[in-house]
This record gives structure tokens, C-alpha cells and sequence, in this order.
């Protein structure tokens, strides 16, 4: 920077030098960092613009989705089997529930080129009331469709709940080394009065009903809530019992130890009447059907309902959150 001075006259006549300050680079910064500023205000305008399109896309094809506009999953197929898997402990809103069953069952019907059905077992049981549900939607459908067979195929193991179910199908299918059987019932718990009485521990119940605190835990066993709850079991018992008679007819080789939760291996099982011959998915299919092509329609979520629960959880985490934080800040909760 280039130094700049000024001559002035004094009052008594004298000269004298002033250096004049040169703002020309000030300017110059000024005005780069106002270009700057502009520049960067452009940049993170077309960054929004082009991130609000992008959501806008997003949210578009989400709806589209949800419109059926790109059509929906279930296709018309040629001649072919169809496949419904029951893989997993069952219960109500768990692997394999009823609504799920029965909407792979409702698909698999409707859809004009299936010839037969594979229900491809493989698991341990869970709740009588959705194995009896998805039991009575397969009879039920097979009697609005007599042309269309339904078989079980067993995989590694079909008990108790799991047999509940194949106990509809026309046959049942197994693996020489398939685990069958285990048709009862059971209710288990824990009691810990005497671990309460070695810790010093007192239990203060009150209840409004002489019988609502049945089977409680932590109080000595009653020994009129124990026959209720035998009584419950073995009628339970008796459904199942009386779905495995209706299910296998005069197959079934019934002996005292058949409804006593004992359980067999695949080849046994042949021998006793509760199954009918070892086969494969693939070879029932093949062979029994007679079609090979084999079309999965076991349920799943579609992609919005996925995307849907996704959301609801995420929404109901935030929601907890800033409840929590509320409690805590307002001292009704304490960290510690």
C-alpha cells in the first residue's frame, strides 16, 4: 500500500505534511466479502430448492404407493403352487398370527392359477385361540373350494399349536427326522412364597372378587384356583384333541399315549396316523399337485406399512420423550 501525504499551511505560515489514510483496500474487502455473502446465499438457495424437490418426489411415489397407482403385488400367475409359510411361535401379532394366515390363505384362492396349497410348517406351537382361528379358516375355505387341495409340510418340527394347524390339511407331509406331536395343552408360572418367607419378604394383596388374585405367584396355591385352572386346560385339551380326530379320520392310530404331549419323530409319526408320507415342498409340488412352479404367498408387510409403522414408532419415541422430559422438569420424576 502505497503511502499518501497532504501539505497544509499553517496559521503562522508554516508547511506541514499529513499522512492521508488510503481506504481504497477497505473498499476492496467490502466488497469481496459482499460477493461472498451473495454467492454463498445462491448456493443454499438451489441446495433448498433441490432438497424440497426431492422431498417432494419422495412424498409423491410414497402416495402413489399408497394409491395403488403402481399397481399392487399380487399378480394373476400361470398354473402354478402356492406356498404359505407358518414359521415360527404362534400368537397374536408374533411370526405366525391368524390375520397374516388368513390373508395368505384369502390371496392364494383368489388367485385363479393356483392348484393346490403347501402350508410349509415349522414350529414349536403358541396360542390355541390363533392356531383354532387360522384351523377353522382353512376348513372353511376348503369347503368354498373343493377342487383345491391343501397339504401340510412339515419341516424340522410341528408341535402342539403348529399341529393344531395341520391337523386341516387333506395330508400332512413330513421329513423321516421331523418332530411331531406334543398334542396338550399347558399353563406354567412360578411361585415364590417360600423365597419370600427366607427374605423376610410380606405379601399385601386386596382384591375386590374372591377369585381375581387366582394363581398369583406370591401367594400359597389355592387349591380351588388350581382345579379352575385344570378344569380350563382340560377342555382346551378336549378342542384339540377333538380338531386331530375330525382333521385325520380313520388315519389316525390312536393310542393312550397320542393326546399325552409325548412327541415323534417324522417316520413314527407316519406309523401312528398323524402324518402320511415324507415329502418336500418341492416334491409335493412336483409330484402331488403336479404343478412345479411354486408361488410364495405368505404374508408381508407392503412397503407403506412398513414405511407407516416406521413413522408411528418413531412419532410415539418424540412423543415419550417430551413427556419425560416434562415429568422430570417438573419434579414428578427424579434422575438419580
Amino acid at each position: 500500500m502505497t503511502e499518501q501525504y497532504q501539505e497544509t499551511t499553517e496559521a503562522n505560515g508554516n508547511a506541514k505534511r499529513t499522512l492521508v489514510e488510503d481506504t481504497t483496500w477497505q473498499r476492496n474487502v467490502i466488497e469481496k466479502l459482499a460477493t461472498a455473502a451473495l454467492t454463498e446465499q445462491k448456493t443454499a438457495r438451489r441446495w433448498s430448492t433441490f432438497f424440497k424437490g426431492l422431498t417432494f418426489t419422495y412424498l409423491l411415489v410414497l402416495l402413489l404407493i399408497l394409491l395403488g397407482v403402481f399397481g399392487s403385488d399380487k399378480k394373476t400367475f400361470d398354473k402354478h403352487t402356492a406356498l404359505i409359510e407358518i414359521n415360527g411361535v404362534i400368537q397374536a401379532g408374533g411370526d405366525v398370527n391368524a390375520d397374516a394366515v388368513m390373508s395368505s390363505l384369502k390371496d392364494a384362492y383368489e388367485n385363479k392359477g393356483t392348484k393346490g396349497i403347501i402350508l410349509r410348517i415349522n414350529s414349536p406351537g403358541g396360542s390355541p385361540v390363533q392356531a383354532g382361528i387360522i384351523n377353522d379358516e382353512i376348513r372353511r375355505q376348503k369347503k368354498l373350494h373343493p377342487t383345491i387341495p391343501v397339504y401340510a409340510v412339515v419341516e424340522d418340527i410341528c408341535a402342539s399349536g403348529g399341529y393344531y394347524i395341520a391337523a386341516a390339511a387333506d395330508k400332512i407331509y413330513v421329513d423321516k427326522a421331523s418332530i411331531v406331536g406334543s398334542i396338550g395343552v399347558l399353563m406354567d408360572g412360578y411361585g415364590f412364597t417360600e423365597a419370600m418367607k427366607k427374605v423376610g419378604v410380606e405379601r399385601r394383596l386386596m382384591t375386590a372378587g374372591e377369585n381375581k388374585a387366582m394363581l398369583d405367584p406370591f401367594s400359597p396355591i389355592n387349591p380351588k384356583h388350581q382345579a379352575l385352572a385344570q378344569a380350563m386346560l382340560n377342555e382346551i385339551h378336549e378342542q384339540f384333541k377333538a380338531v386331530v380326530r375330525q382333521g385325520r379320520g380313520a388315519r389316525l392310530k390312536e393310542t393312550p399315549e397320542t393326546f399325552s404331549g409325548l412327541f415323534w419323530s417324522g417316520e413314527q409319526s407316519i406309523k401312528m396316523g398323524l402324518a402320511d408320507a415324507v415329502g418336500s415342498a418341492d416334491y409335493v409340488a412336483r409330484e402331488v399337485i403336479k404343478q412345479e412352479e411354486i408361488v410364495d404367498f405368505t404374508y408381508q408387510d407392503d412397503f407403506a406399512s412398513r414405511i407407516a409403522k416406521r413413522i408411528g414408532a418413531s412419532v410415539s419415541a418424540t412423543i415419550g420423550e417430551v413427556i419425560s422430559k416434562q415429568l422430570v422438569d417438573s419434579g414428578q420424576i427424579k434422575l438419580r
